[in-house]
């Protein structure tokens, strides 16, 4: 005859991850503070700059000087504003210390709320991508160095994300996120050509991450280049000292 009895444990952790990735995602999706920020407020700006020629973004139609820009930002505030500022709430209010005790491992957490943003980003380009088109955009270059630029640029900000939740408080990490959202969104040349402000200025500018992943997108899609190794460099350097920063000097409590 046989005995059943319980058998008490953690589930795989691949499944753990996913569960959790899928957790995180549906919580993103149903924020509605969240999908202002990272789905309504870029398609806006692509519309609203295409239709009418408020700033001048050079020769050709605004929509190709566009379209790589807010898909930039479209990275930016979901890995970087929109991450900082939910693991910001998260942490105040102990969910992370909880989340900590559990079976699942942190880096394992960290990594699902990755997937979360990637899954997010997914959802944001095919949206832009399918808006710009019907404004008349016409992208061409290598859809791989696209998408090595987009992982390069979720890096980047998601380990400056991290870094700013893990270190200051709350309520500082939402003020601090959505300036740095505001600023970057006009200097950061995603709607106004960096070529518009000072020379000296500009240069310091095109080291931003915003920066080079806006231009390394306009670069590829609308100019049909190859990889701008440049740019991609840029990001590179910001997603490892980011990251290293955010691995070193997170606080769960």
């Amino acid at each position: 005859m046989s005995t059943f009895s319980p058998k008490p444990g953690a589930a795989p952790l691949p499944r753990m991850i996913g569960a959790q990735t899928a957790l995180e995602t549906r919580m993103l999706l149903r924020n509605g503070e969240q999908l202002l920020l990272t789905v309504v407020i870029p398609t806006l700006l692509l519309v609203l700059f295409s239709a009418v020629r408020i700033v001048d973004t050079g020769a050709g139609k605004a929509v190709d000087f566009l379209a790589p820009g807010v898909l930039a930002l479209a990275v930016m505030s979901t890995a970087f504003t929109g991450q900082a500022i939910a693991t910001g709430f998260e942490r105040r209010y102990g969910v992370l210390k909880r989340l900590g005790a559990s079976p699942l491992p942190r880096w394992a957490l960290m990594t699902a709320k990755t997937g979360s943003v990637l899954v997010t980003e997914v959802l944001q380009v095919v949206l832009l991508t399918v808006v710009a088109l019907a404004l008349g955009w016409s992208p061409h270059g290598d859809p791989v160095w696209v998408v090595v630029l987009l992982v390069l640029g979720t890096a980047a900000f998601s380990g400056l994300g991290l870094l700013m939740a893990g270190t200051l408080k709350a309520e500082a990490t939402l003020a601090a996120a959505n300036l740095v959202f505001l600023l970057l969104l006009v200097g950061g040349g995603v709607i106004v050509p960096l070529s518009k402000f000072p020379h000296a200025f500009a240069s310091v500018l095109h080291l931003l991450p915003i920066s080079a992943l806006s231009d390394g997108l306009r670069a590829v899609l609308r100019d049909g280049a190859g990889m701008p190794w440049g740019d991609a460099g840029i990001l590179a350097v910001w997603a490892v000292l980011g990251l290293a920063a955010a691995g070193r000097l997170f606080r769960w409590e």
